[in-house]
């Protein structure tokens, strides 16, 4: 009996750019993409207004492409309050629309996307973007950043997903893994060989968000 592929919607938070991407993986760890893409809307907007537009984009790819669960990036505190209340309140929209939907929720930290994708909890974001595009055989990295960083939080979250389960109708923390998966299995030896370059190299900065 063939499994059906997990299929999940990555959403990298943002008020002017919010990244959107949902790939489907298989019982082997191999994602594959799906579809990708910015919702963005007009600082020159009323706050309101943003985020109907927002919300709207987000419930349709829901409802069209019907994804088994949703992934979301953590928010968590900047120096930069405007901006973290920007993506805190397109966080609880994608989180509301998930939970009309009856869709499990993956709240997901950058450091642990960035350690999922590339081996490296503090990779910048050209490496996230390098190794999204290796991991789903594209022939370019998805642009702008915000596209390659939702792709990364739905595999980091697909591969955190025990294999065949089908988990709905819950919420479930960065503190609190899904589950502890080999992520090594989706990789070729090339992809292989480069996460490991990537590990011996010096320690860089933590950057406070994957995208923005």
């Amino acid at each position: 009996m063939r499994v059906k592929p997990l299929r999940v919607l990555g959403i990298d938070p943002g008020l002017t750019r919010c990244g959107v991407g949902i790939v489907d993986v298989a019982t082997t760890r191999t994602p594959t993409l799906v579809h990708v893409s910015v919702i963005t809307t007009a600082a020159d907007l009323p706050l309101e207004e943003r985020l109907m537009i927002i919300a709207a984009g987000i419930e349709a790819l829901l409802d069209e492409h019907r994804p088994d669960s949703v992934a979301v990036e953590r928010v968590f505190a900047q120096h930069n309050v405007r901006t973290v209340m920007g993506t805190a309140q397109v966080s609880g929209i994608a989180l509301l629309a998930a939970a009309r939907r009856s869709l499990a929720v993956g709240l997901h930290t950058p450091t642990e996307v960035k350690a999922a994708i590339t081996g490296y909890g503090q990779a910048d974001k050209k490496q996230v973007g390098a190794m999204v595009a290796k991991v789903l055989r594209l022939e370019s990295v998805p642009r702008p950043a915000d596209a390659a960083d939702a792709l990364a939080l739905a595999i980091c979250h697909a591969w955190r997903t025990p294999l065949g389960s089908a988990v709905t109708g819950a919420t479930s923390g960065s503190t609190r893994p899904l589950a502890s998966v080999d992520t090594s299995s989706a990789l070729t030896p090339a992809q292989l060989a480069w996460r490991a370059a990537e590990q011996g190299t010096a320690r860089r900065p933590a950057a406070h968000r994957l995208g923005r």
